[in-house]
This record gives C-alpha cells, sequence and structure tokens, in this order.
C-alpha cells in the first residue's frame, strides 16, 4: 500500500482536501492534534499545549488511527509523526522516545514524496486552532525543514480551489 501525508502549516486547507479525498473514495487517516486538543478542552484544560505530555498524546494517537485505518492500494495521512516532530520544535520540547521511535518506523511506512499544503493567506481559527497567520508561517517553515532534514521530498499544493488542489495530488500519485 502506497501511504502518502498531507503535511503543512494549520491553515492551508489539508482537511478540507483530505475530505475531498475520502469523499472520491480513498482511505484517509485523520489528523490527531485537533482531537487532542479538544478532548483536553473538554476536560478542563484550556492550554493543553503547554503540558509536557502534549506531543506523547498526539503520537499515540497518531499511531493508533494509522494502526486502525482502511487500508486499499492508496492511503492519504492528513498529518504524520514528522508534523508531531515539527510541533514539538516549534513549542521547544523535546522529543518522546515514543515519538522517535515512530520517525525511525516512518521512513518504511510513508512514500518519501509528501505532498505539502501552502497557507491559503488567511486564518480561521476554531476552539482547537488558536494561531495568528504569522505564527502559521513561522510554523510553516519549521514543518518545511523537519520534512527535508529527515530526508522527504516536498511536492508543494498551492492555494488554489479544491478540484485543483484534488486534481495536482491525485495526478502525482
Amino acid at each position: 500500500m502506497k501511504r502518502f501525508i498531507l503535511t503543512g502549516a494549520p491553515g492551508a486547507g489539508k482537511t478540507v482536501l483530505i475530505r475531498e479525498l475520502e469523499r472520491l473514495g480513498y482511505p484517509i487517516v485523520e489528523e490527531a492534534a485537533t482531537d487532542v486538543i479538544a478532548l483536553e478542552q473538554a476536560r478542563g484544560n484550556p492550554r493543553p499545549h503547554e503540558h509536557a505530555d502534549f506531543i506523547e498524546k498526539i503520537t499515540r494517537l497518531q499511531l493508533l488511527r494509522a494502526k486502525t485505518a482502511t487500508s486499499g492500494p492508496l492511503q492519504f495521512h492528513d498529518r504524520s509523526v514528522l508534523c508531531t516532530t515539527a510541533l514539538a520544535e516549534f513549542l521547544g520540547y523535546p522529543i518522546p522516545p515514543i515519538l522517535d521511535h515512530a520517525i525511525h518506523e516512518a521512513r518504511d511506512l510513508f512514500q518519501r514524496d509528501v505532498f505539502f499544503v501552502r497557507l491559503l493567506g488567511f486564518m480561521d481559527n476554531t476552539e482547537a486552532r488558536r494561531i495568528s497567520l504569522e505564527e502559521s508561517r513561522r510554523f510553516e517553515a519549521v514543518h518545511e525543514a523537519v520534512y527535508r532534514r529527515l530526508g522527504y521530498t516536498l511536492n508543494y499544493v498551492q492555494a488554489a480551489d479544491i478540484d485543483a488542489r484534488t486534481a495536482m495530488i491525485l495526478a502525482s500519485v
């Protein structure tokens, strides 16, 4: 099975792309950080990213989702453990052992060509996503650096309508 990562900073439109790929019948693996944040906020923790176990919680959920995902000849992942590495670096956290191990396993799991979804140029914040466009641009640069450092090739998905972006991705797989 070919497993492809869609990555990029918050506000790039990754989730909309994943929803469209799912609508077209492709197996997808949901992003984990947003759900970890929402769950922690529901438990009364308004700023879960300020807790040291935040990165580990995201990693555990990512690994669970990847393990239980529907299979097929192609599979699309909304983010990956490499994105969690970028998040840890962005927030100034060390890489926990579970994430370090997952990064090494990712080399054999995912395609080395990654779809890097570029920012749309505006930001719609949610309860889980509270980041400015400027912060998202800085986070985007960290993402790029992490993926390159770990040996992945970035295929940029430029800002465009959903049909054009989806067509670009599908033409590349």
